[in-house]
């Protein structure tokens, strides 16, 4: 899979294409990419996705809104799920200026353009008028066709990025990995802290994460820490630490990884979380913090266990 930046670096034949921002990549954009990737290659054609970053109501609003995904993230599973090349375009407001015609015109020029695949809702260019009529009167005249897929829904209705962010926001990360199709993670370089974890006999790795993803709301979680491919069980804590730093600003990312015991300093290290144990509290002393951290390594073991 290439991964690219600008239009102006890629130049293909015959493509298949679809384009969105698919913050996530949750269950619904994976059946439009599983489609364009099975039928772009029973047709010997490169399977093609567009993305943006920043996400467009950011740049159009103004709204501050926590990413699922990072752009590297999403190429990476796109690439998993079989895509030839990921473009992920900046997005400005010149951008969303331009004309459904004329981006359509640049898309046909760079991917030789063929067949476009788009959801439900999808729409591009200026004022968005770029919706699905739209594109295929334009496709008529370039010469591609245009496919809408159905939203993927279940009993909590049509999946969608918002809602999973708001169930992340929330805590609610169990929700939250069902609609997604996988348990969300934040990632990072293990930075140095300040050492108290290791001096009660629980040392934690403190993840340097991106401070533009959504992060769950302060707590407790079972996870699973991944690093350099291996999975391992980690109770971790987002939050101030309140027992020692009440006044933190802003949260943190510590993981305490069960039976582990090595240094990974500067390494990068994943967390998934799979279930929130509890919220964040501030303990009277050290030895009543010591005691609940035990039950909360049970507590975590024992819901990991089920996913082995």
């Amino acid at each position: 899979m290439q991964h690219y930046h600008t239009l102006e670096e890629i130049s293909l034949k015959n493509s298949w294409l679809t384009v969105g921002v698919f913050d996530g990549v949750h269950r619904g954009h994976r059946e439009i990419i599983r489609k364009l990737v099975r039928e772009a290659h029973a047709n010997d054609a490169p399977a093609v996705v567009l993305t943006f970053d920043p996400h467009p109501a950011v740049v159009l609003t103004g709204r501050d809104i926590q990413c699922l995904t990072t752009p590297d993230e999403r190429a990476e599973m796109f690439g998993s799920l079989g895509v030839d090349a990921v473009i992920t375009q900046r997005f400005t407001r010149d951008l969303s200026a331009v004309p459904a015609h004329e981006y359509m015109y640049r898309l046909k020029t760079h991917l030789g353009l063929t067949r476009m695949l788009i959801g439900y809702d999808f729409a591009l260019g200026k004022g968005r008028e770029g919706n699905a009529p739209r594109l295929a009167e334009i496709g008529k005249e370039l010469g591609y066709s245009v496919e809408v897929v159905p939203a993927v829904s279940d009993e909590s209705g049509v999946i969608s990025s918002t809602e999973i962010r708001k169930l992340i926001s929330t805590g609610n990360v169990t929700e939250a990995g069902r609609l997604l199709g996988y348990s969300y993670g934040m990632g990072g370089t293990v930075i140095h802290g300040a050492g108290r974890g290791k001096k009660i006999n629980f040392p934690t790795a403190n993840i340097d994460y991106p401070k533009q993803k959504a992060i769950p709301t302060n707590g407790i979680y079972a996870c699973w820490a991944v690093l350099d491919g291996e999975r391992y069980m980690a109770a971790t804590n987002i939050g101030l630490n309140p027992t020692f730093t009440p006044e933190r600003a802003s949260p943190s990312i510590e993981a305490y990884l069960l039976d582990f015991n090595r240094d990974i300093y500067d390494q990068y290290l994943k967390v998934e979380f799979v279930a929130r144990l509890r919220d964040e509290i501030r303990y009277s002393s050290v030895d009543a913090l010591v005691n609940q951290i035990h039950d909360d390594v049970n507590h975590t073991r024992a819901i990991l266990s089920r996913y082995r």
